[in-house]
């Protein structure tokens, strides 16, 4: 019953009720409570991002717009393992279960904790002791949140550290022995092909249906990438239900899209790596993919490239495609779907609809009919400019909708130049901007240096939207930073020998050079390299190449020979770069590609700011039933700009969440502050630093009637200090009883 009908009903009870003031008082109390009871869908966390509708909103109520000012610290609890140096994360968002908080920690150890105090229930650590008492080493990739499945007796919590995905037992931190191999289970294992030499991990959580567990994964994004299939797993055994091939292969629908008949056999990468969404009711799967590899030139996969790019809507029992739409064509510019779709019902043309929302990293957010793909919104395919590189054949045109409303800006003129910065820095970016390629968010990568506005980083990225489901608002934060990208050729060896200091550079510049810079400088998310040497020696370097860390990739593919160059040129070690390089099988690579990029640079001043004016960050409102902005908001504060008219906004990962208290919770933003806006004006109501950024999603819920929003405080990004705390916020007693 709607709570309007709920009070209707209780005061004509009341205006009924005569016999007793007992009796009388006994119905106005309960009939109220049951008015201002949370709906239980979503006054619980169970899942990564609320419930797998993937709307991040609470029903809880007892934090409102009246008394969020009044949050305090509720508890906090130290990880003890972050990693100062190589700038460990907690990108985590925790799932709630029975009163118990279940989160991973920088070097990924799986933690349960009382999710009203954060005392410590159990730590299962990954790199537990073999037989032999060797210690397991890993990949360590981010993690974005982990996966709870229960019978009723048998409760299993799955979560992805490097390339295993692991059931561990819920009630006890220890593996589950059914699954898989002793709870365990290789992610290399099952894609079609031999790619144990290749990185394959998740960041995102999987998803549960019935019985089956169903995953994504991070793959590379260079020519080396694995294929980005979706698999299913048996929730109690481990065995392999089903796969989905998201690079079509002979015979599949989409397979058609690929020019080169042999693609699937070497092109990697459109991969669901974000997530999933899940409408449980009618059984289907809605699953977003990236860009196929290599990212930035696609002469060798010349067509559309089905399923890269694409909202997937799959039958989540077989795995078979329901409907599809590829928001953009042949992608070289890294515009992957970068979170799941929400699924959310609205109001379109006097019709309640269920729908699938996808915001992008462009800006554009479309929505579709959950259950046939029709758009609501017209989209229009619009011509894009034509690419200069050779054996480069892009898409004339790609899909843009009619509405809703953009919730960022799309174009970057010289109007535009960011005249905060000291005339010097202005004169120069001024310079660089005229020198670039540019013009259109579609301007193609170019050995000149192209302007990507929107940036790589979108418009929206991972942390997705969040949606109140009483108003059909969307709530999505935004980055607002241009990127430039440089084509490049690929280094090739002329010399019948060489040396490593020789070898060494090629590998580095064919490798490196697109997360690390030219000249090891650094660039976009990626450190710089300069001065290394003090902190690795060769063989702790070569194993680093070898087994990857966080958003740095395993290179098992290259020989040992090969990192011990790159090894010799990173570390400047003289006596191994005079070394004669032996050159290795020189048979075909149907992976390699004539091209590489110099980096992945963000288009800022010396001094490390945006070229572009600000707002950097934005916090948008968007209506999904008309397609109009509600708010939009600068999001985040750079205080170094004293001149500015309005706080500057600040890249920002991460997502908010909305409660039916009228509240939204947000971190996200590079000033490390957690905030809390008026979910219907915009309106700041409170904030509070904390201990390092939190890069992460928060989670609301509720233990003994007790509301509390936790954060993960794991910093790491955009040169912030690392961390490893997880807070959790609440009233005081007197407010929260």
């Amino acid at each position: 019953m709607p709570t309007s009908q709920r009070y209707h009903y209780a005061h004509r009870v009341i205006f009924r009720m005569r016999q007793s003031r007992f009796i009388l008082y006994f119905f106005i109390t309960i009939l109220l409570a049951a008015c201002s009871k949370p709906d239980a869908k979503y006054s619980r966390w169970e899942v990564t991002g609320g419930t797998r509708e993937g709307i991040r909103y609470s029903s809880l109520t007892q934090i409102d717009t009246t008394n969020v000012q009044q949050l305090q610290v509720a508890w906090t609890y130290r990880t003890g393992d972050a990693d100062t140096v190589n700038h460990s994360q907690i990108q985590c968002n925790p799932i709630i279960i029975d009163d118990i908080l279940y989160a991973t920690t920088p070097q990924l150890k799986l933690i349960a904790l009382h999710a009203a105090t954060g005392k410590t229930k159990w730590v299962f650590d990954p790199r537990q002791p073999t037989s032999d008492n060797r210690v397991l080493d890993f990949i360590l990739n981010n993690n974005r949140g982990v996966t709870y499945w229960t019978d009723g007796s048998a409760a299993t919590i799955f979560y992805v550290a490097g390339s295993t995905l692991y059931a561990v037992e819920a009630a006890t931190g220890k593996l589950s022995e059914p699954f898989g191999t002793g709870g365990k289970i290789d992610l290399h294992d099952g894609l079609g092909e031999d790619v144990h030499d290749l990185f394959v991990t998740a960041t995102s959580p999987g998803v549960i249906y019935k019985d089956l567990f169903i995953i994504g994964s991070r793959v590379s994004e260079g020519p080396d990438a694995a294929p980005g299939h979706i698999r299913a797993y048996d929730v109690r055994t481990g065995k392999q239900k089903w796969t989905f091939h998201t690079i079509p292969q002979p015979g599949e629908y989409g397979y058609d899209t690929w020019e080169n008949p042999d693609a699937w056999k070497f092109t990697g990468g459109a991969n669901a790596w974000a997530g999933f969404t899940l409408d449980e009711q009618r059984g289907i799967l809605f699953a977003p993919t990236g860009s196929a590899s290599f990212d930035f030139y696609g002469g060798n996969r010349k067509g559309n490239n089905l399923f890269a790019n694409c909202i997937l809507a799959l039958d989540a029992a077989t795995g078979k495609r329901i409907w599809h739409f590829q928001y953009l064509h042949h992608d070289i510019w890294d515009r992957d779907i970068p979170t799941p779709p929400a699924l959310v019902t609205v109001m379109h043309e006097g019709k309640k609809i269920d729908a699938v929302a996808q915001p992008t990293k462009t800006g554009f957010i479309y929505i579709f009919e959950r259950e046939t793909g029709k758009p609501l919104f017209d989209i229009r395919e619009e011509p894009v400019p034509p690419s200069t590189i050779p054996g480069e054949k892009i898409s004339p045109t790609q899909p843009l909708p009619a509405k809703p409303e953009p919730f960022m800006r799309q174009s970057f003129t010289e109007a535009d130049l960011n005249d905060l910065l000291p005339a010097a820095s202005f004169d120069t970016i001024r310079k660089q901007f005229h020198a670039y390629q540019k013009g259109h968010m579609f301007t193609p990568p170019s050995r000149e240096g192209s302007i990507f506005f929107p940036g790589l980083d979108g418009g929206a990225e991972w942390g997705g939207p969040s949606v109140d489901p009483a108003t059909g608002i969307l709530y999505v934060n935004a980055n607002e930073i241009p990127w430039v990208i440089t084509i490049a050729d690929v280094e090739k060896s002329n010399a019948t020998k060489e040396t490593y200091a020789i070898a060494g550079k090629r590998l580095y510049l064919n490798h490196c050079s697109s997360c690390h810079g030219v000249n090891r400088e650094g660039g976009g998310n990626y450190p710089a390299l300069t001065g290394i040497k003090s902190k690795y020696t060769t063989p702790q370097f070569t194993d680093l190449v070898a087994t990857g860390r966080r958003m740095m990739p395993a290179f098992k593919h290259l020989s040992e020979q090969e990192r011990e160059a790159i090894a010799s040129f990173v570390l400047n070690i003289e006596m191994l770069q005079k070394k004669e390089f032996i050159p290795q099988d020189s048979s075909v690579d149907l992976r390699a590609i004539p091209y590489r990029i110099t980096g992945y640079n963000k288009f800022v001043s010396k001094e490390g700011y945006p070229a572009i004016k600000p707002p950097w960050g934005t916090l948008n409102a968007v209506d999904l039933n008309s397609g109009n902005i509600v708010w939009r908001i600068p999001f985040g504060e750079h205080p170094e700009f004293p001149q500015a008219t309005a706080p500057t906004g600040t890249e920002n990962y991460g997502g908010p969440v909305v409660t039916a208290g009228g509240v939204l919770f947000i971190a996200a933003t590079q000033d490390g502050k957690f905030r809390a806006f008026n979910k219907r004006t915009g309106k700041l109501l409170w904030e509070t630093r904390l201990p390092v950024p939190g890069f992460a999603t928060p989670a609301v819920y509720a233990v003994k009637g007790k509301q509390y929003v936790v954060i993960a405080c794991g910093g790491g990004k955009l040169k912030t200090k690392s961390g490893d705390t997880y807070i959790a916020f609440a009233l005081p007693e007197d407010l929260a009883n």
